[in-house]
């Protein structure tokens, strides 16, 4: 039985907050995880459609949540999805031939795998602390681990876990990581003009 209400406590930050039934009772818990559509986030005052449910202590919260205009959203972020695995394959796809070519060393090319694989990891193991309610990583270890050539990795983690994909101010650092270090990588492979360049400026 699905059951309505309004957000009436709500922590972006942490990602949860609490549900006032419309019919009255005692408030109900929701945590991000819940919601069918995570690509926008619940506002305070704003109806949620839900099941009721409980967690492992007995305590009510919300499951299978829906906010509206939720099902038009959900297309577009199928859509961006598809882009982010598509952006993640190229990166990839480039390096080796990079590497290929003789313009990539071997251990920078294992680096940016590596760094991957374990951004990778770390998002999984973040999504599954979301969902117990345990303790998650750090924003800013997850900007760290894109910005030193992790950010190919994330990229498939968030399409595959749907994790840090609704937050607009994390998308927006995740990008500027990903621009910075896809400018080093670019200098790099130019470097033989970039040193000459700053040395002259210097």
């Amino acid at each position: 039985m699905r059951t309505k209400g309004k957000i009436t406590t709500w922590d972006d930050g942490k990602g949860y907050g609490f549900i006032t039934p419309l019919q009255g009772g005692e408030r109900v818990f929701i945590h991000i995880t819940a919601l069918k559509n995570r690509n926008r986030r619940p506002q305070i005052n704003e109806i949620v459609t839900y099941q009721l449910s409980a967690d492992k202590q007995g305590r009510k919260c919300a499951t299978n949540a829906t906010l509206a205009g939720d099902r038009l959203v959900k297309k577009r972020q199928s859509k961006t999805n598809h882009i982010r695995f598509t952006v993640a394959i190229l990166a990839f796809a480039f390096l080796g031939v990079s590497f290929l070519t003789g313009k990539l060393p071997f251990y920078i090319l294992t680096f940016y795998i590596v760094a991957s694989l374990i951004t990778f990891f770390i998002y999984w193991k973040d999504k599954a602390a979301a969902k117990n309610k345990a303790w998650r990583t750090e924003e800013q270890t997850l900007h760290l681990l894109s910005l030193i050539g992790g950010w190919p990795g994330a990229l498939i983690a968030q399409e595959k876990f749907r994790h840090k994909t609704s937050k607009s101010s994390f998308k927006a650092i995740f990008w500027i990581t990903v621009f910075l270090n896809i400018a080093a990588y670019i200098a790099y492979l130019n470097k033989e003009t970039v040193i000459p360049y700053i040395q002259s400026v210097m």
